[in-house]
């Protein structure tokens, strides 16, 4: 049995190498990078904006922010999206961390996204509109929460 156990180890590790090689073909290492270790893939409780959006493949993204004076002091989001979906709302979220609302607005694009991520393959693009455009929809509804806060009450909880 022991032996087994080594050969299935040995299998199972040269199996990861082939396919780790393969994907570092057609993708970054930054790509690689935060599909491995997503950041702020997490639910911010209470947020101060709530985004939700979904792709033209299916994918649903859903993005949290909080929010001091003018800085975006924490930007989260989660999907149910393939690991590019993954990647790019982990880049998008720190793109958007410690910038102020108007600079986050202008910073976080999908072609941003992009060349942050060092690219990716055109099938898989879609993904950072998907992320940028779930960021927008959680600034809107800050900013319309911020000229009617008595109806953020009445918001299903996130």
């Amino acid at each position: 049995m022991m032996s087994n156990d080594k050969e299935l180890e040995q299998f199972t590790q040269q199996l990861q190498a082939e396919i780790m090689e393969k994907i570092g073909k057609v993708y970054t290492e930054t790509v690689i990078d935060h599909w491995q270790n997503p950041r702020n893939f997490r639910r911010i409780k209470k947020p101060d904006g709530y985004g939700k959006a979904q792709g033209t493949c299916g994918d649903t993204m859903e993005m949290f922010i909080k929010i001091n004076e003018d800085r975006i002091l924490d930007c989260s989001f989660q999907t149910d999206g393939c690991g590019t979906s993954i990647v790019c709302g982990s880049m998008a979220t720190v793109i958007a961390i410690n910038k102020t609302f108007t600079e986050a607005l202008a910073e976080v694009s999908a072609s941003k996204i992009l060349s942050l991520l060092g690219g990716l393959p055109e099938a898989d693009k879609h993904c950072a509109s998907l992320a940028a455009e779930t960021l927008r929809r959680a600034m809107a509804d800050l900013l319309y929460h911020k000229k009617f806060p008595w109806k953020k009450i009445y918001r299903k909880e996130q």
